[in-house]
């Protein structure tokens, strides 16, 4: 390897196909994209979590040749963590699995409650199979990270409890992650979150601050890994609070003495149990997959942003497969101010950080330039573009919002159609709406105006705060953003009241359906036909008998049956 990379350390195990999916003990129905779901969530207390703690833990990057970025882009500080080496362990002569048992240090693995949770656990062979197969990438990379730390060796498997070790778990509760951070702990432990990117889905940022977060709370209940671990789950105020009161009325104040919520009562017995049966699974009857002690993952450092499907085929990567390594990135590129680093499979990182060193700045993105109409803003371009209003005022040097028609902006857009970017933020929004809406219902998109709120927003159109919110990727107690673009799915008999709050340039409610057929002109995709007539991509799918991957060809003919009514709003 020449001198300019430094291959340190490698993060994962072997390739996960395709996009598994979370399901928690409760719940072993069959797999599907990015659930909604209700594994529980990393609360705060009331005073909010402890201050957050440096540690050197996680492995450096394969690193490039410094090169400027392009000069539409500004050089920005990541607010990921940085990657400083991480000891290599002694060999452990055992499977990935055995290595981590050799660090266990909990106490009470015998106690009543944990063996409730390991027969349960036991009597569910075919959902300890798909957890193993889901922890597959990722799992090395956290053993590492825990071993590096001295913790206890069990809390490399919490991610099985608390988000069944799938990356694009989002909970009720705003949890999101393998680690299920909520957006304000997330933060406070340096996981960034934007449009581009949430640090609370990166595997590499997110597992340090997990463990940096334990760490404190370990040092806050004076080294009682038990109540660290409660703490987490419900925030240090919940469980110090159980504590005060048992020492008020002369009781024990260990773990298994407190009154607790009942999830957490439930929570240290489960990672218990799962790190027996993952552990030993032999012990119980089970036959669990293997995942070798070998390290498969490196971290490729791309000094700048860069598209996914560019980087895909540079890796030789499906960009499904890039998406599953690197669950933080939201859109079809990575973040313009960072983390710059992609994981990639060990044995294709070197020749993709020659490919990436190779690249001249503008074989990164693709650039368009787009002429400003009459009555534009800076807001509607970044939306037609799937970017954001930031990204066009450092791109183009604007020192504000001010634009003039006649002038043009350049902008930085997608190399591959939306549909191909498979695990981006509106495709796993637009997967799960489709598995879980019926066919009658209508769609229109509200846009958020002053004194919104997602209460509001559901009784104007006749639905639920929880419909509302899952159609949209968030939890029922977010904030709104002037401006945001909500999806809203109306019922077959939307009532008067929902009629009356339709705004400008929203779909109309009773459908007035007709066949028509459609020329495919050059630079056309599914994604862009679908929202030129305001039907969805699958439906074009279905009724032109395209498959997943399929391109569309100029002079082509397509098939659609759209609403004629809603067909004002279309470009």
């Amino acid at each position: 390897m020449r001198e300019r990379y430094r291959l340190v350390a490698c993060l994962g195990a072997s390739l996960l196909l395709g996009a598994c999916a979370l399901q928690p003990p409760q719940d072993e129905s069959a797999d599907i994209p990015e659930p909604v779901t209700e594994a529980p969530a990393t609360a705060e207390a009331d005073e909010g979590p402890l201050p957050p703690k440096q540690d050197d833990t996680l492995p450096k990057l394969v690193q490039v040749e410094e090169r400027a970025s392009p000069p539409s882009q500004d050089s920005a500080e990541s607010a990921a963590p940085a990657a400083p080496a991480a000891p290599k362990a002694a060999a452990t002569g055992h499977d990935l699995w055995g290595r981590i048992a050799s660090g266990f240090a909990l106490p009470d693995h015998e106690h009543p409650r944990a063996l409730r949770e390991r027969t349960w656990l036991v009597n569910r062979p075919a959902y300890l199979v798909r957890v193993a197969e889901r922890a597959r990438p990722y799992l090395h990379l956290i053993a590492e990270a825990v071993e590096s730390r001295g913790v206890p060796g069990e809390i490399a498997l919490l991610p099985i409890v608390e988000s069944a070790f799938q990356p694009f778990a989002y909970s009720h509760g705003r949890a999101a992650g393998l680690w299920q951070f909520i957006p304000g702990t997330g933060r406070l432990y340096g996981l960034k979150q934007n449009w581009w990117y949430d640090g609370r889905r990166d595997v590499y940022a997110a597992t340090e601050a997990a463990l940096n977060y334990l760490q404190r709370l370990h040092d806050f209940f004076d080294g009682d890994w038990l109540l660290a671990l409660a703490a987490y789950n419900a925030g240090e105020g919940t469980v110090q609070r159980a504590v005060e009161r048992n020492r008020r009325a002369g009781k024990p104040t260990d773990f298994w003495s407190l009154k607790l919520p009942r999830e957490t009562t439930a929570y240290v017995p489960k990672l218990l149990a799962v790190s027996d049966v993952f552990t030993a699974p032999a012990a119980f009857g089970l036959t669990l997959p293997s995942i070798a002690d070998r390290q498969v993952l490196a971290a490729v450092d791309t000094q700048s942003q860069i598209d996914l499907a560019r980087a895909a085929e540079l890796a030789e990567l499906s960009i499904e497969e890039l998406y599953q390594y690197n669950p933080g990135f939201n859109r079809w590129a990575t973040d313009p101010d960072g983390p710059h680093r992609l994981l990639v499979p060990v044995a294709t990182a070197e020749l993709f950080a020659e490919r990436i060193a190779a690249l001249d700045d503008s074989e990164r993105l693709l650039w368009q330039r787009h002429r400003i109409a009459s009555g534009e803003s800076l807001i509607s371009i970044a939306m037609q573009y799937r970017t954001t209003p930031d990204v066009l005022r450092r791109v183009n040097r604007l020192d504000g919002d001010l634009i003039r028609a006649g002038h043009h902006l350049l902008i930085p857009v997608a190399g591959a159609s939306e549909e191909n970017y498979v695990l981006s933020a509106e495709q796993r929004l637009a997967a799960l709406a489709s598995e879980s809406l019926s066919p009658d219902r209508t769609k229109v998109v509200h846009v958020v105006r002053a004194g919104d709120s997602l209460w509001r927003i559901g009784r104007r159109y006749g639905v639920s705060v929880r419909q509302l919110a899952a159609w949209n990727g968030s939890a029922p107690g977010d904030t709104l953003r002037l401006g945001q673009q909500l999806s809203v799915w109306l019922p077959p008999r939307a009532s008067a009241t929902a009629l009356a709050a339709l705004t400008p340039g929203t779909a109309a409610v009773t459908p007035r359906l007709q066949s028509i057929r459609y020329t495919v002109r050059e630079g056309d995709s599914l994604w862009r036909v679908s929202r030129r007539f305001n039907v969805s991509v699958e439906n074009l799918r279905q009724w032109n008998d395209l498959k997943h991957g399929d391109y569309l060809q100029p002079g082509q003919q397509l098939t659609l049956h759209v609403d004629v009514t809603r067909q004002s709003s279309s470009g």
